[in-house]
């Protein structure tokens, strides 16, 4: 990957003397940036360009450069390759177009490249791609003429930039650079007929320059790599920030078991986003300004803002905002505040936000003695100051001395025209320039320094845990009652229940288990009992029981012809605190997923549910819970009795084992209710479904 992204010498198969044209853009932008490779331009029309001797064929080349560039046609590209191959070039960027994008003969040429790349060995970057630039270096091998409007003027760029389509690299770029974001990297991947996006990343996590990245996916090929990518940026504290487009619900349309509804591609790709530590942009300014804020590196961060205005009114703007986005605003200590009454006669509201009126007019020291006392508050990690023009001017030098002092993250917010905007950078506090845009990268730019160390855990656990499976069902096609048995025995609490295969059996069932009782229909092949009349609730005779048997099961074969019955389960009906949904579900990308909610209309009205990838302990479960609406429900809500969420947790966690211990053949796993019980009491699983991978 270093010749491709770092290379130190450059030829360009149809290079033009035209720097319009595709072929004439790199060659223009090494020759006016100063590369200090060997530049090599190809091209048999000409026998030089802008100076350079121009070569009439690969061949021809007094070395095996690094990289070579391709701007020929589609059917041209598979002999240049093979051609450059034999040269001894061993990294090539595809500019053509007129392969997978273009239909069925477009992919068996893009096929071609693929197996002569793997057969080679050789890098190809493309096809169908913009091309790759190390801004650092120079070396430019993109036909992206934006780098006339933004030049890379700094060598000292540390925000790698990587898209899947070439146009959102040249907006993301134009946005980050407006932003003052210094990249080194600028990489569109293209096809990634041979090398996919994973792939770049794991070049960037090694590289020592490169301290962040920024970038835009549609697709991912290799789930498992992204994961094992995204922990190596963790591991290095290097953030990653993504825009993600083509977020839908196809998963969910061929779905069996709730969760698979409730867990479409969207919520689980926002959700392991989260769990592995990856800000997710909304729109290339937003973007931009995380790329910018992430260069500021703080000695402590967290969610909790206090909020220092000129403005009582921007004050409380600022205020809503940020709760608005998830971060909180807590009053600061009655001690805190009344230091800077003591300190402050007449200044305005002091709790949270603080009003600093204008007494910073008047009187000298006015903003140090505030600043002072939000960072020493325990109960703020970030300060975020308001000011306008020549009022941040004024208060400029006590921002820059409170910021050194403090271990905490200062950020100005400037709508005026401030001269001081750069000494405030250098002092390593942000400047922005909008209220909105403000809050909305620091809600994510926090979450994110919140969830680091629960997503250095998770990374952890999950190399601990079995992801291959250690019991195989594939063959099997299991009922409620055998999958119960089998969550059972990896610890999941499930209900007492005897399966009956005629009506005095059920008769006897219900007898033995207690009154009132449930009947349901037992058969691998139906999913959803209640919706095709296989569930029979609060069976108070033994009489009812028998008579239920028959009925269910003459129903149900009326409503699933060929359906494979086999009698029916019969359960004492269960009373708990609430009822829980725990289910795992395969996502086609990141693979097994949990989804927990609770039970009845929160689940399937409010979709009150949170998600995470596997594996998934006792700790993470309870974080699950702590974010569903409903939580208070379990809760002690209004004096009820507090639900036993220990257990519910141990119970999760165990669920997880269970989808970990059978991946290889695991498609869908719902308990459905899981019933949590008064605290103490415990949790029972009353409906378990299993779907094998078909």
């Amino acid at each position: 990957m270093q010749q491709l992204l770092s290379p130190r010498s450059i030829a360009i198969v149809g290079a033009s003397e035209n720097p319009k044209r595709v072929g004439g853009v790199a060659l223009d932008h090494l020759i006016d940036f100063g590369f200090a490779g060997n530049v090599y331009p190809v091209n048999p029309k000409y026998t030089a360009i802008q100076g350079l001797h121009c070569y009439p064929d690969i061949e021809s080349l007094p070395e095996a450069p690094d990289v070579v560039v391709l701007s020929v046609s589609a059917d041209s590209v598979l002999p240049m390759l093979q051609r450059s191959h034999a040269k001894g070039i061993r990294a090539a960027v595809v500019y053509s177009s007129g392969f997978a994008e273009e239909g069925q003969a477009g992919a068996k040429l893009q096929q071609e490249l693929t197996d002569f790349s793997r057969s080679s060995g050789m890098l190809v970057c493309g096809p169908n791609c913009m091309g790759l630039a190390n801004l650092n270096t120079r070396a430019i091998t993109a036909f992206a003429t934006l780098f006339k409007d933004y030049p890379p003027r700094h060598r000292d760029g540390h925000v790698g930039l990587i898209t899947q389509s070439g146009n959102v690299c040249i907006v993301l770029y134009a946005a980050g650079s407006e932003r003052g974001v210094k990249f080194n990297h600028f990489i569109n991947t293209g096809n990634e007929a041979c090398l996919e996006f994973s792939q770049y990343l794991d070049f960037l996590a090694e590289d020592p320059d490169t301290h962040a990245v920024a970038g835009y996916i549609e697709g991912l090929r290799d789930g498992e790599n992204f994961i094992r990518v995204a922990a190596r940026f963790r591991a290095a504290d290097k953030p990653m920030i993504l825009m993600k487009a083509g977020e839908s619900e196809r998963g969910s349309l061929a779905a069996m078991s709730h969760t698979a509804s409730l867990a479409g591609d969207r919520m689980i790709n926002r959700a392991a986003f989260l769990q592995l530590g990856i800000m997710q942009a909304r729109d290339p300014q937003q973007l931009a300004d995380l790329a910018y804020l992430v260069g500021f590196k703080p000695r402590h961060a967290g969610r909790r803002v206090a909020v220092a205005s000129i403005s009582g009114a921007m004050g409380a703007l600022l205020t809503d905002l940020l709760v608005g986005g998830g971060l909180d605003v807590p009053a600061i200590e009655v001690s805190s505040q009344r230091a800077i009454k003591e300190q402050v006669p007449g200044i305005g509201m002091v709790s949270n936000p603080v009003d600093m009126t204008a007494q910073i007019y008047n009187r000298d020291g006015v903003a140090a003695a505030v600043f002072k006392a939000l960072a020493s508050s325990d109960k703020i990690d970030v300060v975020l100051v308001y000011a306008t023009g020549y009022l941040l001017e004024r208060i400029a030098d006590e921002l820059i001395e409170a910021s050194r002092q403090s271990g905490r993250l200062f950020v100005a917010i400037d709508t005026g025209r401030a001269s001081c905007r750069e000494a405030l950078e250098q002092a390593g506090i942000p400047v922005f320039t909008d209220i909105a845009r403000a809050s909305a990268a620091l809600a994510i730019y926090l979450e994110w320094h919140a969830r680091r160390k629960g997503a250095n855990r998770w990374f952890a656990l999950r190399l601990k845990s079995c992801a291959t499976s250690d019991r195989d069902t594939s063959l099997l096609r299991l009922d409620e009652a055998q999958t119960k048995t089998l969550l059972g025995s990896y610890g999941v609490p499930v209900c007492k229940e005897i399966v009956a295969r005629g009506p005095e059996d059920a008769a006897q069932a219900a007898e033995a288990l207690g009154m009132p009782a449930v009947l349901k229909i037992l058969s691998p092949d139906i999913a959803h009992k209640t919706e095709v009349g296989g569930v029979r609730l609060h069976l108070n005779s033994v009489e009812a029981v028998s008579n239920a048997h028959g009925e269910v099961l003459a129903h149900v074969a009326q409503a699933v012809p060929g359906a494979d019955l086999r009698g029916t389960l019969v359960q004492k009906m269960e009373a708990g605190v609430c009822e829980l949904i725990v289910g795992v579900t395969r996502d086609p990308l990141f693979g097994l997923a949990m989804t927990v909610g609770l039970g009845g209309v929160m689940t399937e009205v409010f979709r009150d549910v949170s998600h995470r990838l596997l594996p998934v302990d006792e700790s993470i479960a309870k974080d699950m819970l702590h974010e569903l609406r409903g939580f208070r429900l379990m809760d002690g809500f209004r004096g009820k009795p507090r639900a036993d969420i220990a257990a519910a947790c141990k119970a999760i966690a165990a669920v997880s084992n269970a989808a970990m211990g059978l991946n290889a053949t695991l498609q869908e796993l719902e308990i459905n209710p899981l019933l949590v019980k008064a605290d103490g009491e415990g949790v029972v699983a009353l409906d378990a479904l299993l779907i094998p991978k078909p």
